[in-house]
């Protein structure tokens, strides 16, 4: 049994020592450690692997000791910059201040700058929010005062408990309960000692994860409103496109009065999405729903277990029952990629399906030698799709339809619409690959498969629907 210690240690010879002792002696052995004091003076990551019973012997040991981390610490730093008149003493009233609410300053720095003023950057342990709320105001009266923002600063002005305040800032975003949160701290830490190791500086994709996560959280609730539009096919056959802010979008055909989805975006926007399902279908809730997933990324397969029946290629299945079993999937195949996806994973609520519901479509094809291999044939009530497994170029799995008499093709993420993207799907795009670790596994063969999609298509007017952007016209001549 495995199991990761966040714990906090007091900075002086033998911490570690101390900590290992208590290992040693229950018979416990550690797999991995993570401690960088210029990163965080305090927090050391171990991960220790023994039975269930050791665990929770070492949970009493370093409990006594004081190691283990406490999670209601909310303690945080705010940054605040004063500007101050460049005279003897200008600073002391702010000193006094500081001092009257009794506040700890963990970092400092000014310097003059050729104008009567002087910016002053403080760092101050905070645990009361309304404590600080009322010592701006105080300070306001003295000076201009400004706070800045820890997370998108380039400068990591205080290290001291970067892990917690950045986390809980992400949690906050994202109404994380405390043992997500947890869980969340400990691949942040995995993703900084994967930088570390590679010698990255972290903090500019921290603040891009930062970034993400703020892009998720402000399109919540109300703010949820994706582009809908609905494309006629045949009188009897149209297809509706549902495209959010953030993920994929949910592409929804009818045909005959028989409905089928077509990937379906983060699950974070699950109550959103099936707000949309249920003014576009007023029978949502009681049909039967099938989804046809077209890769098994975490932006396509948020909603899957609100559905009944999934469709998908047979390597896709794989993954998604790698995922289900707790085991890596593509993405996280990758030591350099999977802190990035389970963080990802996290941020967006994202539960594996159960992989009972699964069927697989077409043929299980191993070895594939040309960028679009043919595995078999889809029909569903008046289209019929030809269907096309990518070599592996954006992910592994990752499949085509191709309906020749109606001249559509469904592309998943080989080909998108990028000029057709709105303005928050195009400002989502910059920071979802840091999450995602790339947008294609192996750009040069995915541009092979984009090729080879458009070198299958005959001769008149198509209509394409990627999983990001508008539908794409198309036009063949002959």
């Amino acid at each position: 049994m495995k199991k990761t210690y966040v714990t906090s240690m007091p900075n002086h010879i033998g911490a570690f020592l101390k900590a290992s002792k208590c290992f040693s002696l229950l018979g416990i052995n550690i797999t991995r450690v993570s401690y960088n004091k210029a990163v965080d003076s305090h927090t050391l990551f171990i991960d220790a692997e023994g039975t269930e019973e050791q665990l929770k012997k070492a949970d009493v040991e370093l409990e006594k000791i004081g190691y283990l981390q406490s999670n209601t610490n909310k303690t945080s730093i705010v940054l605040i910059e004063f500007c101050l008149r460049d005279v003897p003493g200008s600073v002391t009233n702010v000193l006094t201040l500081i001092n009257e609410f009794n506040f700890n300053i963990s970092y400092i720095s000014s310097q003059e700058n050729g104008t009567d003023y002087q910016y002053f950057k403080m760092g101050l342990y905070v645990d009361d929010f309304d404590k600080i709320s009322a010592f701006l105001k105080e300070a306001e009266k003295l000076c201009k005062v400004r706070v800045i923002d820890y997370n998108s600063s380039e400068k990591v002005y205080d290290n001291s408990i970067f892990y917690h305040t950045y986390v809980l800032g992400l949690s906050q975003i994202m109404g994380l309960s405390e043992d997500i949160s947890r869980e969340l701290l400990v691949h942040v830490n995995l993703a900084m000692q994967t930088l570390d190791e590679q010698g990255l500086s972290p903090y500019r994709t921290f603040d891009s994860i930062s970034k993400f996560a703020e892009l998720l959280g402000a399109s919540k609730g109300k703010n949820f409103n994706p582009r809908i539009s609905t494309h006629k096919i045949t009188e009897h056959t149209e297809i509706t496109l549902v495209e959010p802010p953030c993920g994929s979008n949910t592409i929804i055909i009818k045909s005959n009065d028989k409905v089928l989805f077509v990937d379906s975006g983060y699950a974070c926007y699950t109550d959103e999405m099936v707000n949309v399902f249920k003014k576009i279908l007023p029978g949502f809730d009681t049909m039967e729903k099938t989804l046809l997933v077209t890769h098994a990324d975490v932006d396509h397969c948020g909603l899957l277990p609100i559905f009944d029946k999934i469709l998908a290629s047979s390597k896709t299945a794989a993954c998604l029952k790698n995922e289900f079993d707790g085991k890596n999937g593509y993405r996280e195949s990758n030591p350099l990629h999977k802190p990035y996806i389970n963080i990802c994973k996290i941020l967006t609520s994202y539960q594996a399906v159960n992989p009972q519901k699964i069927t697989v479509l077409g043929n299980d094809v191993q070895n594939l030698t040309e960028p679009l291999t043919q595995i078999g044939f889809f029909d569903f009530e008046e289209l019929h799709f030809e269907v096309y497994e990518g070599k592996g170029g954006h992910l592994p799995g990752e499949i085509v339809l191709i309906d020749y008499s109606k001249h559509i093709a469904i592309t998943g993420d080989i080909y998108i619409n990028t000029h057709g993207l709105t303005a928050e799907q195009a400002e989502y795009n910059q920071y979802a690959p840091i999450l995602m670790t790339s947008v294609d596994t192996d750009p040069k063969l995915c541009l092979e498969e984009r090729n080879a999609i458009m070198q299958r298509l005959g001769v008149g007017k198509w209509q394409i629907f990627g999983a990001h952007g508008f539908r794409k016209e198309y036009s063949v001549n002959s």
